[in-house]
């Protein structure tokens, strides 16, 4: 069998709240960077992680995507078929977390979907809120290089701290030795949030995963946890709370794409 390119990136996500009170924090992290042909590859050849199956790291399916029967592959080409993009479904990378002993819960996941010659193209964006609703932003790029910086329209609601309204501003390194995934949040053009990832490349091996199944232990209830300790911080800081927009459980939006330059992260 020839080299995987599927792999894990070690690194550290920061947030920081600019607007209206100051709130910064920061953690250590592990994702996955999914090839999503190589999953039953993956499967077979691993001993701690397993797909659409039970095992101490997981990945289904259903975790990303719309909720619709078929593989995250099928999803994700069948999602860019019907926005026009088809030509870019050769190969796509997957950024998400993984299952940790069962459990997930993916803030955002980046598909990185490229064409036939390898050329960068197509970025999708998915957005998930802790009440269950999911929504997909396809934006592609302006060129095919792996730095990548890109706007759009928010519309779904996140969070009762941020309003439900505004833009998103995403930075990104495509994988490669380094992984970057930054998002900005502006509301009436003034800026409001700065989040970003940064890691490094790890190979997908038992070995590797052991070691950061040590280092960073019950990964994604640490990820969901942090979420609700800052926003109880938020509000003990006296942040207004915005009301709650309903979407459906998952929805699509095809945004042009921005000039690009090098990540503000």
């Amino acid at each position: 069998m020839s080299e995987l390119r599927s792999c894990l990136y070690e690194g550290t996500v920061v947030h920081k709240r600019l607007f209206p009170k100051v709130n910064a924090f920061s953690y250590g992290v592990f994702t996955l960077c999914l090839d999503v042909d190589e999953l039953d590859d993956l499967h077979r050849s691993l001993r701690l992680f397993s797909y659409n199956r039970r095992n101490i790291l997981s990945f289904r399916d259903g975790d990303v995507g719309a909720p619709e029967a078929g593989s995250i592959g099928d999803k994700a080409r069948r999602l860019l078929r019907d926005v026009g993009l088809a030509r870019f479904a050769a190969r796509i990378e997957l950024v998400c977390y993984p299952r940790v002993v069962g459990y997930v819960f993916n803030p955002i996941s980046v598909y990185f979907c490229r064409d036939d010659a390898g050329a960068l193209g197509v970025t999708i964006y998915e957005v998930s809120n802790t009440v269950g609703e999911r929504l997909s932003y396809v934006i592609p790029t302006a060129s095919s290089g792996d730095v990548i910086s890109q706007s759009c329209s928010k519309s779904l609601y996140v969070s009762p701290f941020t309003a439900p309204s505004g833009t998103y501003g995403f930075h990104a390194i495509a994988p490669g030795d380094r992984l970057v995934v930054g998002v900005n949040f502006r509301e009436d053009a003034r800026p409001v949030l700065k989040t970003h990832f940064n890691g490094v490349r790890r190979p997908l091996t038992d070995a590797s995963i052991a070691r950061l199944l040590v280092r960073y232990p019950m990964l994604t209830m640490k990820v969901f946890g942090m979420i609700h300790v800052q926003a109880a911080r938020l509000w003990a800081k006296g942040v207004p709370v915005a009301e709650r927009r309903k979407s459906p459980s998952y929805s699509y939006t095809l945004a042009k794409p921005a000039v690009e330059g090098a990540p503000h992260v």
